[in-house]
């Protein structure tokens, strides 16, 4: 939808037309591609077992991992093997429903998991 309103988007505005069209096409290409290599991606199962444990993907053990969390939003990066790349993977609210962001949270640690400490004495 992207690459389609991107597309879009340049044939209204006031570019040249013999510019506007190449890059709506363009636009459009690469918003269709992404599309499709997004959607070939196989699906990971993750395993956080909550002990001394390495978590792991697809049964290899995760290695530096880091979970962040931006609100609802859970972003997890991790190394396959020590020194290997860098890997990602995200959860937004409609991937991941709130008892199951709950559930990632406590599995993952961190001490994270209760409630927010503000920054002014109760």
């Amino acid at each position: 939808m992207l690459g389609l309103s991107a597309a879009a988007s340049l044939l209204i505005c006031e570019m040249p037309r013999a510019f506007a069209w190449p890059g709506a096409a363009l636009a459009l290409a690469r918003g269709l591609w992404l599309a499709h290599a997004h959607g070939v991606r196989p699906v990971r199962a993750f395993w956080f077992p909550g002990d001394d444990r390495l978590p792991t993907v697809d049964g290899e053990p995760l290695h530096e991992m880091r979970l962040r969390w931006r609100g609802p939003l859970a972003f997890l990066r991790w190394r396959e093997s020590p020194g290997g790349r860098w890997q990602h993977a995200a959860w937004w609210p409609d991937t991941l429903p709130a008892r199951a962001r709950r559930e990632l949270r406590l599995a993952a640690g961190g001490g994270d998991a209760g409630r927010p400490t503000g920054a002014m004495a109760p």
